[in-house]
């Protein structure tokens, strides 16, 4: 079978370590072209547009976006506009209303639209929702804090609007929240931090709550130094269900998962797009995006010291 003939638009931190390795370790797929202002990848076609991309390489069959997200949106239509398959890397979109759009557009197309949330990516994360089945929550605690200079260097976007801040991490934590889940949530309660020369925010306190009561505190900190501190604890009616990251220390008590690596999470990421592109269907989990657009819309909002990289 010829393989799926993918262009990656944007080459940035994400796109080099973890898109373009998963790409070139799977069989199903073949990296085809590049669009990147500023880097180019070795025997690969490169162009400086993803205009210049789509006309120079009109043969492509697919194309993953990892460009900031203020720009997913115009660049997600042009792809599906010209028949190609879409792979979207989070957080999707600015606002709510414009991917519903583009998920319109790839069903009026014909095209797979695949929303990806990479931190679902784990059997890790399926033991959980295994686990969690039949069990009632009732209380919980999230903890996503890391060290933005870390994962996010020189990239002034994440701190500009649209840009989301410590939210374009917490959208990770927030994905596999309403994976694992089987009530919805919905916030509570909210406060933002944010930096006096910033428009998006640097830690947040959300409080999510369950319609039958529950509530799920979070704290989502870009400010962390040393170790990243990523996990959650759900209470249930039948004990304690702990996700985290390696080397995180735990209770003990209840059912522990340890999660993988980004790694794990890209290559598992690129076998589900084939599978939807081979089965002609789409994957547009909207949910983590109207929880995040709902924190950054209602929240209470604090000024802190400038943000110096």
């Amino acid at each position: 079978m010829q393989p799926i003939r993918v262009g990656i638009v944007g080459l940035g931190k994400i796109a080099l370590e973890e898109h373009v390795p998963a790409l070139k370790a799977n069989a199903a797929f073949e990296l085809a072209a590049c669009a990147s202002a500023k880097v180019q990848l070795p025997d690969v076609a490169s162009f400086a547009s993803m205009e210049a991309m789509l006309d120079g390489c009109p043969e492509l069959d697919a194309v993953a976006i990892c460009t900031p997200p203020q720009a997913h949106f115009e660049a997600a239509r042009l792809a599906l506009t010209r028949g190609k398959h879409v792979l979207l890397e989070k957080p999707p979109c600015p606002t709510v209303a414009q991917f519903d759009a583009l998920t319109a557009l790839a069903a009026e197309r014909g095209r797979t639209l695949f929303q990806t949330w990479h931190a679902r990516e784990s059997d890790a994360v399926e033991r959980a929702v295994r686990w969690m089945d039949r069990r009632t929550v009732r209380g919980g605690h999230v903890v996503w804090k890391e060290d933005v200079r870390q994962w996010h260097p020189g990239q002034t976007w994440i701190w500009q609007d649209g840009g989301f801040g410590v939210l374009d991490a917490g959208i990770n934590a927030i994905s596999i929240l309403t994976r694992i889940l089987s009530e919805p949530v919905e916030v509570d309660f909210a406060h933002l931090l944010v930096p006096e020369n910033c428009v998006s925010p640097i830690a947040a306190a959300v409080a999510f709550r369950t319609p039958s009561g529950a509530t799920i505190d979070s704290e989502f900190d870009f400010r962390h130094r040393g170790d990243q501190a990523r996990a959650m604890e759900i209470e249930t009616d039948d004990g304690m269900l702990t996700l985290a990251w390696q080397g995180f220390a735990t209770s003990g008590r209840g059912m522990m998962v340890q999660l993988g690596t980004q790694r794990e999470e890209y290559t598992s990421l690129y076998d589900r797009f084939a599978d939807l592109i081979a089965r002609g269907v789409s994957e547009t989990d909207k949910r983590p995006l109207e929880l995040v657009t709902e924190i950054l819309a209602t929240a209470g909002r604090s000024t802190v010291a400038p943000f110096k990289e």
